[in-house]
Protein backbone atom coordinates (compact mmCIF):
# COMPACT_ATOMS: atom_id res chain seq x y z
CA UNK A 1 0.00 0.00 0.00
CA UNK A 2 2.73 2.81 0.58
CA UNK A 3 4.89 1.55 -2.28
CA UNK A 4 1.49 2.63 -4.24
CA UNK A 5 0.98 5.59 -2.63
CA UNK A 6 4.55 6.45 -2.86
CA UNK A 7 4.65 5.83 -6.44
CA UNK A 8 1.14 7.63 -7.27
CA UNK A 9 2.65 11.02 -5.38
CA UNK A 10 6.15 10.75 -7.73
CA UNK A 11 3.16 10.29 -10.73
CA UNK A 12 1.94 13.29 -9.00
CA UNK A 13 4.71 15.59 -8.51
CA UNK A 14 6.04 14.59 -12.42
CA UNK A 15 2.79 15.60 -14.07
CA UNK A 16 2.69 19.34 -12.00
CA UNK A 17 5.84 19.89 -13.43
CA UNK A 18 5.57 19.64 -16.85
CA UNK A 19 2.18 21.07 -16.80
CA UNK A 20 4.26 24.46 -15.34
CA UNK A 21 6.20 24.35 -18.07
CA UNK A 22 6.17 26.74 -21.06
CA UNK A 23 6.41 26.27 -24.68
CA UNK A 24 7.62 28.82 -26.75
CA UNK A 25 7.54 28.68 -30.81
CA UNK A 26 10.17 29.95 -33.12
CA UNK A 27 9.48 30.08 -36.43
CA UNK A 28 11.87 29.97 -39.42
CA UNK A 29 11.12 32.33 -42.26
CA UNK A 30 12.68 33.51 -45.36
CA UNK A 31 11.46 37.07 -44.85
CA UNK A 32 10.38 38.61 -41.58
CA UNK A 33 10.13 42.39 -40.10
CA UNK A 34 14.10 42.42 -39.13
CA UNK A 35 15.02 41.06 -42.81
CA UNK A 36 15.48 38.17 -45.36
CA UNK A 37 16.40 34.37 -43.59
CA UNK A 38 15.43 35.18 -39.69
CA UNK A 39 14.22 33.38 -36.77
CA UNK A 40 11.08 34.65 -35.44
CA UNK A 41 11.36 35.66 -32.36
CA UNK A 42 14.93 36.07 -32.57
CA UNK A 43 15.26 36.31 -28.70
CA UNK A 44 13.46 34.38 -26.17
CA UNK A 45 13.75 34.29 -22.26
CA UNK A 46 12.92 30.61 -21.07
CA UNK A 47 12.65 28.54 -17.29
CA UNK A 48 14.31 25.90 -16.94
CA UNK A 49 12.20 22.69 -18.12
CA UNK A 50 10.40 25.00 -20.62
CA UNK A 51 10.19 23.46 -24.31
CA UNK A 52 11.40 25.43 -27.55
CA UNK A 53 9.38 24.71 -30.83
CA UNK A 54 11.04 25.69 -34.24
CA UNK A 55 8.60 25.83 -37.19
CA UNK A 56 10.13 25.79 -40.64
CA UNK A 57 7.28 27.87 -42.00
CA UNK A 58 9.67 28.49 -45.16
CA UNK A 59 11.72 25.13 -46.50
CA UNK A 60 15.80 25.54 -46.79
CA UNK A 61 16.03 26.27 -42.99
CA UNK A 62 17.17 24.30 -39.64
CA UNK A 63 17.49 25.35 -36.42
CA UNK A 64 20.92 24.39 -34.20
CA UNK A 65 23.08 25.36 -31.56
CA UNK A 66 26.29 26.66 -32.32
CA UNK A 67 29.47 25.35 -30.67
CA UNK A 68 30.51 27.71 -27.39
CA UNK A 69 27.23 29.12 -27.17
CA UNK A 70 25.65 26.09 -24.71
CA UNK A 71 25.55 26.48 -21.45
CA UNK A 72 27.86 23.87 -19.07
CA UNK A 73 25.89 20.49 -18.25
CA UNK A 74 23.48 21.24 -21.35
CA UNK A 75 23.62 18.94 -24.31
CA UNK A 76 23.48 20.61 -27.58
CA UNK A 77 21.13 19.87 -30.79
CA UNK A 78 20.40 19.76 -34.59
CA UNK A 79 17.53 20.11 -36.32
CA UNK A 80 16.98 18.78 -40.14
CA UNK A 81 16.76 21.08 -42.63
CA UNK A 82 12.63 21.47 -43.41
CA UNK A 83 11.77 19.69 -40.25
CA UNK A 84 10.02 20.84 -36.88
CA UNK A 85 12.33 20.23 -34.12
CA UNK A 86 11.17 20.90 -30.44
CA UNK A 87 13.88 20.66 -27.57
CA UNK A 88 13.04 20.77 -23.34
CA UNK A 89 15.77 23.32 -21.91
CA UNK A 90 16.86 22.17 -18.74
CA UNK A 91 20.28 23.62 -18.10
CA UNK A 92 20.29 28.08 -17.05
CA UNK A 93 22.36 30.13 -19.67
CA UNK A 94 22.46 31.42 -22.89
CA UNK A 95 21.86 29.19 -25.89
CA UNK A 96 22.96 30.38 -29.37
CA UNK A 97 21.26 29.22 -32.22
CA UNK A 98 22.01 29.19 -35.93
CA UNK A 99 20.38 27.72 -39.16
CA UNK A 100 23.55 26.39 -41.11
CA UNK A 101 22.54 27.08 -44.94
CA UNK A 102 21.78 31.20 -43.18
CA UNK A 103 24.30 31.21 -40.52
CA UNK A 104 26.54 33.69 -42.78
CA UNK A 105 23.45 36.02 -43.59
CA UNK A 106 22.92 36.34 -39.95
CA UNK A 107 20.21 33.58 -39.43
CA UNK A 108 20.85 33.46 -35.33
CA UNK A 109 18.44 33.46 -32.62
CA UNK A 110 19.31 34.13 -29.01
CA UNK A 111 17.48 31.75 -26.17
CA UNK A 112 17.97 32.76 -22.31
CA UNK A 113 17.18 29.82 -19.68
CA UNK A 114 16.64 31.09 -16.49
CA UNK A 115 19.93 33.40 -15.58
CA UNK A 116 22.34 33.89 -18.43
CA UNK A 117 25.28 32.23 -16.13
CA UNK A 118 27.39 31.77 -19.53
CA UNK A 119 27.15 35.43 -21.45
CA UNK A 120 30.20 36.71 -21.09
CA UNK A 121 31.71 33.06 -22.41
CA UNK A 122 28.96 32.69 -25.29
CA UNK A 123 29.69 36.41 -25.83
CA UNK A 124 33.10 35.74 -27.07
CA UNK A 125 31.99 32.92 -29.89
CA UNK A 126 33.53 34.18 -33.03
CA UNK A 127 30.92 34.17 -36.58
CA UNK A 128 30.78 34.15 -40.08
CA UNK A 129 29.59 37.23 -41.63
CA UNK A 130 26.42 39.19 -40.95
CA UNK A 131 25.83 36.70 -37.75
CA UNK A 132 28.30 38.75 -35.36
CA UNK A 133 26.03 41.65 -35.93
CA UNK A 134 23.29 39.75 -35.51
CA UNK A 135 24.44 38.19 -32.07
CA UNK A 136 25.92 41.79 -30.63
CA UNK A 137 22.38 43.48 -30.92
CA UNK A 138 21.14 40.63 -29.66
CA UNK A 139 23.69 40.28 -26.85
CA UNK A 140 22.84 43.96 -26.32
CA UNK A 141 19.11 43.38 -25.91
CA UNK A 142 19.58 40.72 -23.15
CA UNK A 143 22.01 42.83 -21.10
CA UNK A 144 19.57 45.83 -21.61
CA UNK A 145 16.82 43.69 -19.83
CA UNK A 146 18.94 42.27 -16.70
Amino acid sequence: MKKTMLAAACVLLAMTGVAGAEEHVIEMLNKGEKGAMVFVPDIVRAAPGDTVRFVAVDKGHNAETIKGMVPEGAEGFKGKINEEVTVTLAEEGIYGIKCAPHYGMGMVALITVGEPVNAAQAETVKHPGKAGKVFAGLFGQVVASK
